[in-house]
């Protein structure tokens, strides 16, 4: 079922989630991220160049993530992205609701679902 219409849709909700998961860790380039969204999600979503610009661009107006010149690729400075403390804190609590989505999931995948 990869990269198809559906399965994308459910999953750009997720976009600010997948940047701020992956700056969590550490900082990254566009083109970097979109690259482990890809790999993170084996190959079920690949986030649209657009799309994922335009979330770097709400996240940084949102000030939960700041972007810096970084290392010269092929004559340009590429843009790095980093978590503010905002951001760390926003995806905090993000964490425990995307945490109890997927306990909810599982109860109606059968782990729960018409056992009581």
């Amino acid at each position: 079922m990869k990269n198809d219409n559906k399965s994308n849709e459910m999953m750009k909700g997720f976009n600010d989630y997948f940047i701020l998961a992956l700056l969590d860790q550490h900082d990254s380039y566009g083109y970097e991220i979109s690259k482990n969204i890809y790999e993170y999600t084996k190959g079920i979503y690949k986030i649209k160049e657009s799309t994922l610009y335009t979330a770097l661009q709400r996240l940084c107006t949102l000030k939960m993530i700041e972007s810096y010149s970084g290392k010269e690729t092929h004559g340009r400075s590429r843009t790095y992205y980093r978590i503010t403390f905002d951001g760390k804190t926003y995806f905090s609590k993000r964490k425990i609701e995307v945490k109890d989505i997927i306990d909810s999931l599982k109860y109606f995948e059968g782990e729960g679902y018409g056992k009581d």
